[in-house]
């Protein structure tokens, strides 16, 4: 299936906590279930990312563009259900409630630009947060993810 869709999503490992180094190994199926005791409950699911960009700005890519990552779950937009099917997920690391940092809005919208050159389907307005293809089960990048600075930065796509 073509690729029209980007899916921004947050993610903090353990809930709230930045920069401890359990993002990489939960999205390659390796994370230490007695790390803490939240990952006991996540430590077995099957779920990947195309890209996550760390709050300092790094981004580490666990699939090609080209081939499905499991990042959306139960999803639907425009009546098209399995959004993993269409959609390249890119995780920011953070919470719902805590401002993103500047340089984590200036690699994604450097990805995103590229993207939209590779993807020309991929339209500003299929450039969603996982809260708008899963609603009432999924809140992230959260109310803190500011749409409009990064639509400042966009240069290949307009609202």
């Amino acid at each position: 299936m073509p690729i029209d869709m980007v899916v921004v999503h947050g993610i903090s490992l353990p809930a709230g906590m930045f920069g401890a180094g359990h993002i990489q190994p939960f999205f390659c199926g390796h994370l230490d279930k007695n790390a803490h005791s939240s990952f006991a409950d996540i430590a077995d699911l099957k779920v990947s990312a195309h890209l996550l960009i760390g709050r300092e700005g790094l981004i580490t890519q666990f699939v090609p563009f080209h081939l499905r990552a499991w990042h959306a779950g139960e999803s639907i937009f425009q009546g098209r259900t399995n959004c993993n099917d269409f959609s390249i997920g890119i995780e920011l690391e953070g919470t719902d409630d805590l401002p993103y940092e500047t340089v984590q809005y200036d690699r994604l919208a450097e990805v995103i630009n590229v993207l939209v050159r590779a993807y020309p389907n991929i339209t500003r307005e299929r450039i969603v947060g996982h809260s708008d293809i899963a609603p009432g089960r999924k809140t992230d990048p959260g109310q803190c993810f500011d749409w409009r600075y990064l639509d400042c930065l966009l240069t290949v796509c307009s609202a």
